[in-house]
């Protein structure tokens, strides 16, 4: 089936024949090359805990040099960057509804995070050197990074709670010390940039210059001792080696005042400013992805299905089973038009003025995919719990996805006072519509 019969109408007219090409090239690259490599990649990785983390599948290699051969290579950078290959948020999220079927397609194209929000902070913000050192191997995919803001024992959601500490002592040098977690990409052994979230000032009146956002050379970091590696964590039992989610201790890391201007990311102090520019569109490539892995899950349950007997009836004559089919159908369309919408609209606007739309799509779209997947795990049975099927290394992902770049209940709060601020107008809408009625009273 072509792309153009999958994508709705009201938004395929707003998409450049360029556009259409590369998200037809995306389904193909994935249907014909990702998904076959999924087991290959698993297969790669190896078992053995002092190479576990030491060693790249080869087959990721492969895949990326047959992107870039097709042209499929680092699609997220939007019109705004001139690094990338400049198409719509609109755009690439619909070729990451594709790249969201399977695992390595993300990475394959170089469009895996968290390397995509940082590609786009140094890219936006970073000064000439620190584009040289990162951001070009980055984008030649030589090279993973890590964003590095979540803390243990810390509500992290509210970044006001952040206290990782950067503090200059009295030679100007910064001081860090603290422990952050769920540092995705850290384990990787190609990580070699670490953006971190620190505490730099507590300035009480001005609470939200308080942070700064460091590009730390990883390696440099570790091999001072003054950085440690702790411990990768497990997502719902997965380690995901060897790209993990580990946890950091800085104990007296010292940056010297003279490399600070090298490490510093767009300035003292503006550390909320680059996280909410960082968090926007990807919020919506996570939600995109999601509806892929939704899109695939209710093909292996039908697939499933045409081959399952339940007491002698196929399942997939069931009442019971195609009325959950049908409903999870609306469900997954609802959430794609919800996610087309805040794209288009961080595209004819910015990411701050599609807050709302960003946010509505980012609470309802892993939720509605965490429970499909729940029920296709329940379709299979066991099955759906082990290895043998992708649905249990799926949901353990798109569940995180919940808590991941803000907390269902973050975006809800934050949803729900801001349309609170439009109840006055509720209230002149209906005292308008009583004066309207006594008017017409009086004809």
């Amino acid at each position: 089936m072509s792309v153009k019969d999958e994508i709705p109408a009201v938004f395929l007219e707003k998409i450049s024949p360029r556009g259409l090409e590369a998200i037809q090239k995306t389904k193909d690259f994935v249907n014909d090359y990702c998904i076959p490599a999924d087991k290959i990649y698993y297969e790669q990785i190896s078992t053995d805990p002092t190479k576990r983390w030491k060693e790249i599948p080869p087959i990721i290699e492969q895949l990326k040099t047959k992107a870039k051969e097709i042209g499929l290579w680092n699609m997220f950078l939007s019109k705004h960057y001139k690094e990338g290959p400049q198409y719509t948020n609109l755009e690439y999220g619909l070729m990451a509804r594709y790249l969201g079927r399977c695992h390595v397609g993300p990475e394959a194209t170089n469009t895996n995070a968290p390397d995509t929000g940082n590609m786009e902070l140094l890219a936006k913000y970073g000064t000439d050197y620190q584009k040289n050192k990162y951001l070009k191997p980055l984008l030649n995919g030589e090279i993973r990074s890590a964003f590095l803001m979540t803390e243990k024992g810390t509500s992290s959601s509210n970044a006001l709670n952040i206290s990782v500490s950067a503090i200059k002592n009295n030679k100007g040098n910064y001081i860090l010390n603290g422990v952050k977690w769920f540092a995705s990409g850290a384990g990787d052994v190609r990580c070699n940039l670490w953006l971190v979230m620190c505490k730099t000032s507590d300035d009480k009146e001005k609470p939200y210059r308080n942070h700064t956002v460091l590009a730390i050379d990883a390696k440099k970091a570790l091999a001072s001792g003054k950085a440690k590696l702790i411990r990768p964590l497990s997502v719902i039992g997965y380690d995901d080696a060897p790209h993990g989610h580990c946890e950091i201790e800085f104990n007296d890391y010292e940056i010297p005042s003279d490399e600070m201007p090298n490490v510093v990311l767009a300035g003292e102090g503006r550390g909320f400013e680059l996280i909410q520019s960082r968090l926007g569109p990807g919020r919506i490539h996570h939600c995109m992805r999601a509806i892929g892995t939704g899109e695939f899950a209710l093909m292996r349950i039908a697939h499933r299905a045409n081959h399952r007997l339940i007491f002698g009836k196929p399942m997939n004559q069931r009442e019971s089973f195609l009325y959950k089919y049908a409903q999870s159908k609306i469900d997954i369309e609802r959430c794609f038009l919800l996610v087309l919408n805040a794209a288009h609209k961080i595209d004819i606007s910015n990411a701050k003025q599609a807050q709302r739309e960003i946010a509505i799509a980012k609470i309802e779209t892993p939720r509605t995919i965490s429970d499909i997947l729940d029920w296709g795990i329940q379709v299979f049975g066991a099955e759906g719990v082990s290895q043998d099927t992708e649905l249990a290394r799926m949901y353990a992902l798109n569940r995180t996805l919940r808590i991941a770049d803000g907390p269902d209940e973050a975006h809800l709060a934050q949803l729900a006072r801001n349309e609170a601020k439009k109840f006055g107008e509720i209230d002149t809408y209906f005292d308008k519509m009583e004066v309207n009625q006594k008017k017409l009273n009086k004809l």
